[in-house]
C-alpha cells in the first residue's frame, strides 16, 4: 500500500498533486569543500575570478575549480528566476537532494517553494566524507541512524520541516568507512521509517553494486532506493541491465550536461543528453519504464541560466522532445515524469 501524502517543506501534499516531479536538484548546496585544482597549472588564478562570458569555456571544462562557481547558495535570485520558469513549462514538484555536509537550508527551501509555487521535497541523511566535519567522520552507525530517524519523524533542525527522502547519501570511490557507515544507517532508518533514499554512488561502474549490497546487508530496500548520477557512472548497457536487474530506480539527472569532459573522474566520458536518452530507451526495451527518473542536478552556478547555463527546465524545454523524436512513446514520458517518482516517493 502506498501513502497518500509525501512530505514537502510546506506540509504534506497529496501524493496525486505531485505532478511533474524532478528526483534530483538543489537549491542551497555550498559544494566549495569540494574544490579542485584547474587541469592545467597555469590556470590556478582563473580559480578567484568571476563567471564571465569570457572563463565560461575554461569553466565548463574546470567547473570544480571556480570559487564563485561553487555556491549556488549565493544566486537565490537567479535560482527563483529558474524555478519559475520549470513552474511556467509545467513542473510541479523537485526533490532537493541537499543533506548534511553542503549546507542544507530549510528556511531558504520554504521560501523558494512559497514564492516559486512548486513543491519542493528536502531530504536527510549525509554527503561525502569530505565535507563533513570531524564530530560526524567519527559518529557511528548507531549515532547517524538516530539523527535521520530524528529528521523524519520530528522535524530538520528543530523546525516542523520533515524530509520526503533520505539522501543523496553520498559515496566516494573508493568507500570511505564513514561513507559505509552512512549507507548502514540510512538503511535502518529506511527500514524503520519506510521513508525512499537517494544514493550518490561512488565515479566507477563497479561502485553502484558495492554501495547497493553494503545498504541491503544494513536491511535496506532496493525497491524504494535510487542510483543517482548513471550518466556519468556507467556506460555499458549491459552493465545497466544488471543493476535494473537489482529493482532499484535508475535516475539520470545529469540533463543539460553536455561536455564529455568530468573533472572529478577525467577517464570517465561523461554522456551528452541524446546518448542519456538512448540509455532510457534502451532500459524501456528490457521493461523497465517504471524504475526510471531524470532531473539535472543543478548544483553549480554556471548551470543556471543566468550564466549561460540550462536550468531547471531544460528536460522540458528541450529534452523531452528529443525523447519523442528518438521513439520514446508519451505514456513512458508521462511514467517517467510523474508515476515513477509518486511510486518512489510513496513508499509506505
Amino acid at each position: 500500500m502506498a501513502k497518500a501524502q509525501i512530505e514537502t517543506v510546506l506540509g504534506p501534499v497529496n501524493a496525486e498533486d505531485m505532478g511533474i516531479t524532478f528526483t534530483h536538484e538543489h537549491l542551497t548546496i555550498d559544494y566549495s569543500k569540494c574544490t579542485l585544482p584547474p587541469a592545467k597549472d597555469v590556470d590556478k588564478s582563473k580559480m578567484t575570478e568571476p563567471i564571465t562570458l569570457a572563463n565560461l569555456n575554461w569553466l565548463k571544462h574546470n567547473p570544480y575549480s571556480c570559487v564563485a562557481n561553487l555556491n549556488l547558495a549565493n544566486e537565490k535570485d537567479a535560482i527563483l528566476s529558474d524555478l519559475k520558469s520549470l513552474k511556467q513549462a509545467g513542473g510541479c514538484t523537485i526533490v532537493e537532494n541537499t543533506c548534511i555536509g553542503i549546507n542544507r537550508d530549510v528556511a531558504a527551501m520554504i521560501e523558494f517553494a512559497k514564492l516559486s509555487g512548486l513543491n519542493v521535497v528536502c531530504g536527510t541523511g549525509y554527503y561525502v566524507a569530505v565535507t563533513q566535519m570531524n564530530s560526524v567522520k567519527n559518529a557511528s552507525t548507531e549515532e547517524m541512524t538516530k539523527t535521520i530517524v530524528d529528521d523524519i519523524n520530528n522535524g530538520i533542525d528543530g523546525t516542523k520541516v520533515k524530509p520526503g527522502i533520505i539522501g543523496e547519501v553520498g559515496c566516494s570511490w573508493p568507500l570511505a568507512e564513514m561513507e559505509r557507515r552512512s549507507l548502514q544507517a540510512a538503511a535502518i532508518a529506511q527500514s524503520q521509517t519506510k521513508t525512499p533514499v537517494m544514493i550518490h554512488p561512488g565515479r566507477d561502474p563497479t561502485a553502484p553494486f558495492e554501495n547497493l549490497r553494503i545498504f541491503q546487508e544494513a536491511g535496506g530496500d532496493a525497491k524504494h532506493t535510487v542510483i543517482a548520477h548513471l550518466g556519468r557512472t556507467i556506460s555499458r548497457k549491459d552493465t545497466l541491465l544488471e543493476l535494473a536487474e537489482t529493482g532499484v530506480f535508475t535516475e539520470y539527472d545529469l540533463f543539460g550536461s553536455e561536455i564529455s569532459y568530468f573533472q572529478e573522474m577525467p577517464t570517465i566520458d561523461m554522456q551528452n543528453d541524446a546518448q542519456r536518452i538512448d540509455m532510457i530507451g534502451y532500459l524501456i526495451s528490457q521493461g523497465f519504464e517504471d524504475r526510471i527518473l531524470v532531473a539535472h542536478d543543478v548544483h553549480t552556478c554556471h548551470q543556471l541560466t543566468k550564466y549561460g547555463g540550462h536550468g531547471y527546465a531544460h528536460i522540458l524545454d528541450y529534452a523531452v522532445p528529443k525523447m519523442r523524436l528518438k521513439g520514446i512513446s508519451q505514456s513512458n514520458i508521462d511514467k517517467i515524469l510523474v508515476s515513477n517518482p509518486k511510486s518512489w516517493l510513496t513508499y509506505y
